[in-house]
């Protein structure tokens, strides 16, 4: 017999009172409020990218092949901009954080997908699963206004140019990184101030190689359409205004382009090309998984594994293959590093 039960039986011969039906709520509820306790999840499992375990040999060493020229590509560009003295300019200043990012968010998921896949059961725990969701868009957050700014200093650059070394000046840059991670923070904290307080009573199975907001809320022993409705006003909106207001600002500048004498335009054109191209490596991603109204599960996993791990790979290589100035620094740093050993 509960204490319920308990309660009510030693109490049949009289009336309830308003007092009485009060205890019995109560103790109903903290009867409820144990059993949840009891079962509350301490942990999440991955279901991965496959069960099949030819398919996550070649996974393995097709991501641990990935990573490794994430880590190195994004590393070569933030040595190459700090150590050059030809590279001392705005635009390599936010390329170099933009580096940095990248390597940043992709170290968040990546070594853990990479390890798992000889794991039978892929487990993070609940603290862990929380962390990598902050630590996503935090980051994701923070790559997001460096990419407005980049934006903003080819504007100025080319549509403003008599005016660029007064607006672009070194203290105007440091503080649009420090606006970036601020922002980046705020993002995160936005995102898990209502979700981290969730009950996580039953199912603990995240479809999918990683911690991320849509998925993990699903799990929760609650409605959570409200919640849905928050992230994607938060990530959502966030995403699909700041893409339009790129694709204007770019726009904007193309057209600018046009009345440009023909060697500069095309360095310009070359220099904007790889921009573009990263905006929508970035964005696409981010707008299917976080606006798009109608989520396909399969869709959804292979843009989290191209957000996460193609796209930071694909950066470093697209502004070192159309930047002129980039490989020739790059060159003088190999030829450096080549003569300090000759000398050694």
């Amino acid at each position: 017999m509960t204490r319920k039960e308990e309660f009510e039986y030693n109490n049949t011969d009289f009336p309830l009172t308003p007092f009485s039906k009060v205890t019995t709520e109560a103790i109903s509820w903290n009867e409820s409020m144990s059993e949840t306790n009891h079962t509350m999840v301490t942990e999440f499992i991955f279901l991965g990218l496959s069960n099949s375990q030819e398919l996550q040999i070649f996974l393995f060493v097709f991501f641990l092949v990935f990573y490794v020229g994430i880590v190195f590509g994004n590393l070569l560009i933030v040595i190459t901009v700090a150590s050059d003295s030809h590279l001392q300019s705005p635009m390599y200043f936010l390329l170099a954080n933009l580096s940095l990012i990248d390597l940043c968010l992709s170290s968040v998921t990546a070594p853990k997908m990479i390890a798992d896949f000889f794991s039978k059961c892929k487990v993070i725990s609940f603290k862990g699963c929380f962390a990598q969701i902050f630590l996503l868009h935090f980051f994701g957050g923070s790559e997001l206004v460096i990419l407005i700014a980049m934006a903003f200093d080819r504007y100025v650059a080319i549509c403003k140019p008599l005016r660029y070394t007064t607006i672009m000046r070194g203290n105007v840059c440091v503080g649009i990184v420090a606006v970036a991670w601020g922002t980046g923070f705020l993002h995160s904290v936005s995102q898990l101030a209502f979700a981290v307080n969730l009950p996580f009573c039953g199912p603990n199975e995240v479809d999918s190689f990683h911690c991320d907001l849509p998925r993990v809320i699903k799990l929760a022993c609650t409605d959570t359409y409200r919640l849905d409705i928050m992230v994607i006003a938060n990530s959502g909106v966030l995403t699909v205004c700041s893409f339009v207001l790129l694709i204007i600002s770019y726009t904007v500048i193309l057209m600018t382009i046009q009345y440009l004498p023909s060697e500069r335009s095309s360095k310009a054109m070359s220099t904007l090309t790889a921009h573009i191209t990263v905006v929508l490596l970035f964005f696409g991603p981010c707008i299917f998984i976080y606006a798009w109204p109608f989520p396909i599960k399969s869709l959804d996993k292979f843009l989290a594994v191209f957000y996460s791990v193609v796209t930071p790979l694909l950066n470093p290589i697209i502004y070192t293959l159309r930047n002129k100035d980039m490989k020739t620094a790059m060159r003088r740093l190999r030829k450096w590093n080549m003569n300090s050993r000759i000398k050694s």
